[in-house]
């Protein structure tokens, strides 16, 4: 396997990549950002679907800054929006007009939303859905799988190890901290199982009903392989929690609002009892949803549950989010992510195919994941171990050093302002690095 060539230049990043390491925790504010190819990029403004480094380059963007973007970057009506409220106050300790408008909004679209609470983050919004869970059940345990991704907060941050001599038995998974720190406890709180499996799940709660508060999923495995569920998979899940009285909470930290506007709930015609909306809802700003039907959220509603936080619903992160929803209601928006999303799948596959790369590509279409493997559908995250991990990183390593940007695990993100020349040239720029890898 040869080596990428290499386009472009980031001495200037790694020059405050130095500088910043002696301030900031390993150089970063997030952990991920640490894996760009070389090191840390460094940017210095975004406009629509492109981003720009310290160094002039000017990358096609497909991160959307891991999803938020679903409108593009610097739009000129969030823009807008947010400087005019903005310019009224910042922050009330109170409510104020806009939020309401917001909610009222979110329970137009979303099939969940009878009642919500606004957040800052989708960490924050999922620990609020497990406290509403064990406080109307009394139960305390909830059923979470194998590689979906719930916030970087204890409870949640375990089975996401892809270290086959770590994970145990598949029917049986071992519980595998994600990083140290964590509190060791805080894995009695849960019981870890496969993905798409719906008789492993029902096995399970015939035996442990009695204690489950909640079963928990993404209802696209988006932040893994992005692995749509089997079919029947979660309308399993509703009638299980019907069944047992446990709530069925979906993550739609990622699909909300990038699915359509009612999230994967109403695109799959299944509906949860809790949710939880953030990314694409705001453009970028930090605000997240939970969002539920009123025999659940009433326990929030009646202050049985203490849900709280000083910066909820500041005014320009109401704005951003009303002015988001605004764009994406225009008509023909969700037709046209979808319809370039599978323009973008299709000339991967095409480029694929006719440089004899084993390249899988699978998704919805407003993301989807790249990957090199033999397995011709992944359907859980352990198959993900198939993958040719060195090969898939060199290929978006390769996308970048030519002025592609995608998310570093292989996963792309379509906009409301990509255009199909934006589509034609990545697929151009993708089958030039599988001719180099090859």
């Amino acid at each position: 396997m040869s080596e990428i060539n290499i386009k472009l230049n980031h001495s200037r990043s790694a020059e405050l990549l130095e500088r910043s390491k002696k301030v900031l925790a390993g150089g970063v504010s997030s952990e991920f950002r640490k894996f760009n190819h070389p090191h840390a990029l460094f940017y210095d403004h975004a406009d629509g679907v492109y981003t720009y480094d310290v160094d002039g380059n000017k990358y096609l963007d497909f991160t959307l800054s891991q999803g938020p973007m679903i409108v593009g970057h610097s739009h000129p009506h969030i823009v807008r929006r947010v400087r005019e409220y903005s310019e009224k106050g910042q922050l009330y300790a109170g409510q104020h007009l806009l939020e309401i408008e917001l909610a009222e909004k979110l329970n137009k679209h979303i099939p969940s939303a009878e009642l919500m609470r606004f957040c800052l983050d989708g960490s924050t919004a999922v620990q609020t859905a497990l406290r509403v869970a064990r406080a109307k059940t009394g139960r305390n345990k909830f059923i979470r799988f194998e590689g979906h991704y719930h916030g970087w907060l204890d409870n949640v941050s375990w089975g996401l190890t892809l270290d086959e001599e770590k994970m145990g038995p598949r029917e049986n998974p071992d519980t595998v901290a994600w990083t140290e720190g964590i509190a060791k406890g805080s894995s009695d709180e849960f019981i870890l199982l496969p993905w798409n499996d719906l008789e492993l799940v029902k096995k399970t709660m015939e035996v442990y009903h009695d204690s489950i508060a909640a079963i928990i999923t993404e209802p696209i495995m988006c932040n893994s392989g992005c692995i749509l569920p089997e079919e029947g998979f979660l309308e399993g899940l509703r009638e299980l929690c019907d069944h047992y009285g446990s709530a069925l909470i979906f993550d739609e930290v990622i699909t909300g609002f990038r699915t359509g506007l009612g999230g994967a709930q109403k695109h799959f015609g299944v509906t949860p009892d809790l949710s939880i909306f953030a990314k694409a809802m705001a453009s970028g700003y930090p605000i997240s949803a939970i969002v539920g039907k009123k025999e659940w959220m009433h326990v929030i509603a009646e202050g049985k549950v203490i849900h709280a936080g000083t910066m909820n619903s500041a005014c320009p992160l109401i704005a951003a989010a009303l002015a988001t929803i605004e764009i994406l209601e225009e008509e023909g928006t969700y037709e046209r992510i979808y319809g370039l999303g599978h323009q973008l799948m299709d000339g991967l596959r095409n480029a694929a195919q006719e440089t004899g790369q084993n390249l899988l590509v699978q998704g919805l279409g407003p993301m989807f994941h790249t990957g090199f493997t033999n397995v011709g559908k992944v359907k859980e995250f352990r198959e993900l171990r198939t993958y040719e991990q060195p090969k898939s990183k060199m290929f978006v390593h390769g996308l970048q050093q030519k002025g592609v940007r995608v998310i570093g695990r292989g996963l792309w993100y379509i906009s409301a302002v990509h255009t199909e020349e934006h589509i034609d040239h990545a697929i151009k720029i993708a089958k030039e690095v599988l001719l180099e890898l090859k």
